[in-house]
């Protein structure tokens, strides 16, 4: 079993920063895969990015590439989401999921989830 927390949300002005962070705890942190997932009000859960065990390997939704950056940092059971060059259509709540697996992109894949934090970006 494993319990996430996020936190690192609020509201920021387009093209400014946040970062993301999710604490994890209940099982061996490092044997699960990480991702990050995005929902807007209306909308279906979105895929922004997912970190493999080690950290070694990485998938970032085309829509953020260049703007958002996940780490791991094992030994102290968390998992972070940089975002950069904020844009009013980055605006959701953000989900932390673990799976046990190396890596994952899609919902089905992951076992556990955290209860989300919202982000919201001002035009």
């Amino acid at each position: 079993q494993v319990q996430l927390v996020e936190s690192g949300g609020g509201l920021v002005q387009a093209g400014g920063s946040l970062r993301l962070s999710c604490a994890a705890s209940g099982r061996t942190f490092s044997s699960y895969a990480m991702g990050w997932f995005r929902q807007a009000p209306g909308k279906e859960r979105e895929f922004v990015a997912a970190i493999s065990w080690s950290g070694g390997s990485t998938y970032i939704v085309d829509s953020v590439q260049g703007r958002f950056i996940i780490s791991r940092d094992n030994a102290k059971n968390t998992v972070h989401l940089q975002m950069n060059s904020l844009k009013p259509e980055d605006t959701a709540v953000y989900y932390c999921c673990a799976a046990n697996r190396f890596i994952a992109t899609t919902p089905s894949d992951y076992d556990y989830w955290g209860q989300g934090t919202q982000v919201t970006v001002s035009s």
